[in-house]
């Protein structure tokens, strides 16, 4: 039977990454990004940012009580 590869571990430190890069890139960013005619939407932007760093909370509440309830 194969092994699923990514832990818990994996995916909290991933989310983490995640979660980081865009609430700096939420904060950072001008309207207009640089010389494009694009448009990024702040709001949507913070919107998942916030998400990620929900769900990279939730990760590690459920790792705590793994611990807790393991001793």
């Amino acid at each position: 039977m194969m092994q699923f590869p990514l832990t818990l571990w994996d995916i909290s430190l991933w989310l983490a990454i995640v979660s980081i890069i865009l609430l700096i890139t939420a904060e950072l960013i001008s309207p207009h990004y640089g010389q494009t005619s694009i448009l990024i939407d702040k709001k949507r932007l913070r919107n998942a940012a916030l998400t990620t760093s929900l769900l990279f909370l939730i990760t590690v509440a459920i790792r705590i009580i793994g611990i807790v309830t393991s001793s």
